[in-house]
C-alpha cells in the first residue's frame, strides 16, 4: 500500500503502554486497539542480561523441559489406599512432626502453624495441655521437617504427626507415591491452628474409624484413578483448590458401594457417608497429593526450568525447580487479599500458608477458575476476575493441559507448567486463591482470598540456575 492511500481509509489507533491514553480516546469516540505490552523482566536491566546469558543454552533448555511437561501431562495419579504415617512416610519416625511449605523451626513458626504443632502434640499424648506441648515444641525433642521433604503435602500449616492416617497416592507410570492426611472440614480444624477438645476428638475418630472404613471399602473397590475425577470435577465448576463440591460427590460415587459391601457396622457407614458428605473440601486432600505426585515425575530433569512446588509456612513462600529439586528459593510469605468471616478483618489473618499452592503448580486450582466462577464467591473477585485469572497463567506455563479442560473457554485446556523464564521474562508471577488463617494459635480460618507467588523466589532461583548449570558447563 502506497503511503497516500492510507489517507484515504479509516485509521485505527495502536497503544501501547499506559492503558489510560487508549481510554482517554475511547472516551472521545476514537477506535483504539490497546496492546498490553511491557519490556521484558520489567525492564529491569540486570535479570534481563540474565537472560541474555540464556540465549545459547535455549534447545537444552527446551528439549528438557518438553521431557518434563509430557511427564507431568501423562502422570496417571491413582488412590492405592491409607496408612499411618509412620508406617509409610519416607524417614518418619515417633519425634518427626511434617509441616507445610519450606523449612521452619520453631522459633521462626507462625502462630496457625503453632497452634497445629501444640495440637499434634496433645493428639499423640505427648502432651497433656497448651503449655505442656509448647515446652515440649521449643525443647528440640521434636523434629520439625518440610511435607515435601518426604513425599507429602498437607493443606494450610500440614501437620502431620506419625499416628495420623494419611491417603497413599502413587502416579503409575513413575512409581511415584504422594501422602496426604484426611480432610477435617472447615471452622475449628487443625490444619487452620486449633486444638480444642472438638479437634482432638475428630482427629482421633478420623484415625480409629472413618480410615479404616476407607481402607476396608478400598481393597474391595480397588483403585481409584484421581486424574478421571479431577477432569470431570473441572466440568462440574469445581477448580479443585477451594471448590471440591464436584469432586468430593464424584468420590462418593466411586466409594459408597463399596463401603457398604465391606461389611462394616450400619452405624459406621452411616457416619462415614455423612461426614463425608457435609464435607465440600473432602476432596483437597486428594487433589493435592495427586498434584504432588504428578510433578515429582517431572522432577530432577537437568536443564528444565519447570516448577515443581510452591508452598508456604506462613513465614516464607518457597518454590523449587525439576533441575534443582532439592533447593528452596524463598521470600517472605505474602497477606492474602479476600472476604473475612463476621467478627474478623485483615488485622487479624495470618500470611499465606499451606501445600495446597501444589494445585496451582499442577495446572488446576487459581490456574482453573475460569472452570469454576463460583468459586469467586468464595474468595472475592468477580466472574470476569476468574476468567481474567486465567487467561492470565497462559503466559507463564508451557503448555495446555490435555485432560483437564475448560468448558467455558470451548474446552481449551488448563494453563499448565510454570516456566521459571517466563515468569521472569514477562514479569508474571503465579495466582493463587487460599484459605487464611488467624495469626494467633488455636482460633482457625478467618477467610479466604487471593495472592500471588513473590517475584523474589523466581529471581533467585533463576540467578541459582545460571549457577548450576552454565558454570557447570565451563
Amino acid at each position: 500500500m502506497a503511503i497516500e492511500d492510507i489517507f484515504g481509509r479509516e485509521l485505527k489507533i495502536i497503544n501501547l503502554g499506559l492503558e489510560g491514553f487508549a481510554k482517554d480516546l475511547e472516551k472521545q469516540g476514537v477506535s483504539v486497539i490497546h496492546v498490553d505490552w511491557k519490556p521484558p523482566a520489567l525492564g529491569n536491566e540486570d535479570l534481563i542480561e540474565l537472560l541474555d546469558r540464556l540465549e545459547p543454552y535455549k534447545d537444552k533448555i527446551n528439549e528438557a523441559n518438553d521431557k518434563a511437561i509430557r511427564a507431568l501431562l501423562d502422570a496417571q495419579p491413582t488412590i492405592v489406599g491409607l496408612r499411618k504415617a509412620i508406617e509409610v512416610i519416607p524417614d518418619m519416625d515417633g519425634r518427626t512432626f511434617l509441616h507445610a511449605g519450606p523449612p521452619v523451626e520453631w522459633d521462626r513458626m507462625c502462630g496457625p502453624m503453632k497452634g497445629a504443632i501444640i495440637g499434634g502434640l496433645i493428639y499423640e499424648g505427648l502432651a497433656k495441655d497448651k503449655d505442656e506441648a509448647e515446652r515440649i515444641a521449643s525443647s528440640g525433642k521434636i523434629k520439625f521437617s518440610p511435607c515435601h521433604h518426604h513425599d507429602a503435602v498437607g493443606p494450610m500449616a500440614g501437620v502431620i504427626t506419625p499416628s495420623m492416617p494419611v491417603w497413599i497416592i502413587e502416579e503409575e507410570s513413575s512409581g511415584k507415591r504422594a501422602y496426604c492426611t484426611l480432610n477435617e472440614g472447615l471452622g475449628k480444624v487443625l490444619r487452620y491452628g486449633a486444638f480444642s477438645p472438638e479437634v482432638i476428638d475428630r482427629l482421633k475418630w478420623m484415625e480409629k474409624t472413618l480410615a479404616p472404613a476407607l481402607n476396608e471399602a478400598l481393597k474391595i473397590r480397588g483403585r481409584i484413578n484421581l486424574k478421571t475425577l479431577i477432569a470431570q470435577a473441572l466440568q462440574m465448576g469445581d477448580e479443585c483448590h477451594n471448590r471440591n463440591k464436584a469432586g468430593t460427590s464424584l468420590f462418593i460415587r466411586e466409594i459408597a458401594p463399596a463401603l457398604v459391601k465391606a461389611g462394616l457396622a450400619s452405624e459406621v457407614v452411616s457416619s462415614v457417608l455423612d461426614f463425608i458428605n457435609s464435607n465440600d473440601h473432602f476432596f483437597l486432600n486428594l487433589s493435592m497429593p495427586a498434584c504432588k505426585c504428578s510433578l515429582e515425575a517431572a522432577s530432577g530433569i537437568r536443564w528444565s526450568t519447570l516448577v515443581i512446588a510452591m508452598a508456604r509456612n506462613g513465614t516464607d513462600f518457597g518454590i523449587r525447580i525439576s533441575s534443582m529439586p532439592d533447593r528452596w528459593f524463598t521470600a517472605p510469605a505474602p497477606k492474602v487479599k479476600g472476604l473475612y468471616f463476621p467478627g474478623y478483618t485483615d488485622e487479624d489473618a495470618n500470611p499465606d500458608i499451606g501445600d495446597s499452592a501444589i494445585t496451582e503448580t499442577a495446572g488446576i486450582g487459581g490456574f482453573a477458575m475460569a472452570a469454576a466462577p463460583a468459586i469467586v464467591r468464595f474468595v472475592g473477585g468477580t466472574v470476569k476476575d476468574a476468567f481474567n485469572f486465567t487467561l492470565r497463567m497462559y503466559e507463564i506455563t508451557l503448555a495446555e493441559n490435555t485432560s483437564y479442560l475448560i468448558p467455558n473457554l470451548d474446552f481449551r485446556g488448563t494453563p499448565t507448567g510454570i516456566d521459571l523464564l517466563k515468569v521472569v521474562e514477562r514479569g508474571i508471577t503465579p495466582n493463587i486463591n487460599t484459605g487464611i488463617a488467624h495469626k494467633n494459635p488455636g482460633v482457625g480460618q478467618v477467610g479466604a482470598g487471593l495472592v500471588e507467588a513473590p517475584m523474589k523466589c523466581f529471581e533467585d532461583a533463576l540467578k541459582a540456575f545460571i549457577e548450576e548449570h552454565i558454570s557447570k558447563e565451563g
